[in-house]
């Protein structure tokens, strides 16, 4: 990683909240432990031993359990002596042979172009931190990892693969493959290197987080841009903030997100559009022994509720409806909360809107599933699934929730507390 900056006029020792814009004098942080904001309760910085060395280990392991999670078979069903084996890539195949090319994508996305990008850019990222080499683009590969990674749900797929199992051992047996006991793996190291990863270990002229610099100040106060990226604060001076970019890592500087509340606004609104065909239309039909039925979101959810399996019935009640219509119904209100420069529990928005923003990927849950069901179930009309148009709208709104939520800048939730002091 390159260490040396531009001339510019740079504020190395401080640290702005990214939650609520509040600066930080840089200090050493003892190892293990982690600095909150004192204002909104935001991660400052979490400082892990030997960051780099873990991290590098920890995604080496996962991209080897990555590619034999992804070259071996992954699930085997069998019914009445037929077999039918599926690899983790099958669940996309599946939905794009069955016209579904929208939804296809979107798995083969998250499931795996995503997290290979995340794995491959972390080691891109990582070697020249641990061995001092130089190599181009490391930056730009560091902001592409940040951008993508969001949208790598490894763990989601995993909860619809075990919901998947439960919900076909009354049709058949499931096989467990050498693919699904790599992607264990691959979620174990990934959640370690996750947790092991120190972004201020790659810039070592930033060293983190205690103190307050100024009781009460923010960065736009002071006249710094907080980047997004790397956390540097940059002086507003260095150049119009329309053509500013952050002379570390060469992300765009705003002082807040650009049309953070026209943009959220238009997604919010697409998604409770989309909302209403998404649990009116069928989302799949599943076929034994040449009958079956559509079924939407709802009644879903009612036939495992009524066939004893109510624990996986509100797991996917949760994660399919009360996910996305909560997340809605939170967003709408910080918009108008911001909107009205309200003071109101300032604290308590801002958690949540991050739990808002946390847990908003979980409700792809229900398309995981049908794409596992479809590439699984695939015998017939002995036994099959098939993908209906209420799930590309129920997809929709999975994403435009997502990106609704990472449009709002949470700052907001404080600049007229700054206003009115």
């Amino acid at each position: 990683m390159n260490n040396h900056m531009p001339p510019t006029d740079v504020a190395p020792g401080v640290l702005a909240c990214h939650g609520c814009d509040l600066v930080y004098q840089l200090e050493d942080l003892p190892v293990g432990s982690k600095a909150l904001c004192n204002r909104c309760g935001a991660l400052l910085r979490r400082h892990v031993a030997n960051s780099v060395e873990r991290s590098l280990a920890l995604n080496i392991a996962a991209l080897f359990s990555f590619v034999i999670a992804n070259a071996f078979p992954f699930l085997s069903l069998e019914v009445m002596g037929r077999i039918e084996e599926t690899r983790l890539i099958t669940a996309a195949v599946a939905l794009y042979k069955a016209g579904m090319w929208e939804l296809g994508l979107l798995v083969f996305l998250t499931s795996v172009l995503f997290p290979l990008m995340t794995l491959l850019g972390m080691l891109y990222v990582l070697l020249p931190a641990r061995f001092a080499i130089r190599l181009p683009g490391v930056a730009l590969v560091f902001r592409i990892v940040c951008n993508v990674n969001p949208w790598s749900m490894l763990q989601v797929l995993m909860l619809g693969v075990l919901i998947a199992i439960v919900k076909l051992l009354d049709l058949a047996d499931i096989i467990p493959g050498i693919g699904f006991f790599a992607f264990i793996a691959l979620l174990a190291l990934t959640t370690a290197a996750y947790a092991n990863f120190d972004a201020a270990a790659l810039w070592p002229f930033s060293r983190p987080v205690a103190e307050h610099q100024q009781a009460g100040v923010t960065a736009a106060q002071k006249n710094l841009i907080h980047c997004h990226t790397c956390a540097l604060l940059v002086s507003a001076n260095v150049a119009h903030e329309s053509q500013a970019c952050c002379p570390r890592c060469r992300t765009p500087l705003h002082r807040r997100k650009v049309n953070s509340i026209n943009r959220t606004w238009a997604w919010v609104i697409s998604a409770c559009l989309l909302l209403i065909p998404a649990n009116l239309y069928p989302v799949m039909t599943v076929i034994h022994f040449g009958q079956g039925e559509p079924s939407t979101i709802l009644s879903g959810v009612i036939q495992l509720i009524d066939s004893g399996m109510w624990p996986l019935g509100m797991i996917v009640l949760i994660a399919s409806i009360l996910i996305p219509v909560m997340k809605l119904v939170v967003l709408v209100f910080l918009l108008i909360t911001v909107r009205l420069k309200s003071r109101w529990r300032l604290r308590d928005r801002s958690v949540l809107y991050r739990i808002t923003e946390l847990v908003g990927a979980w409700s792809m849950v229900d398309i995981f599933l049908i794409a596992l069901l479809t590439g699984l179930v695939n015998m017939g009309t002995l036994a099959s699934v098939r993908p209906e148009v209420g799930a590309i709208f129920f997809a929709a709104v999975v994403v435009t929730t997502i990106f609704a939520a990472s449009s709002f800048d949470p700052r907001l939730i404080w600049d007229h507390e700054e206003e009115r002091q």
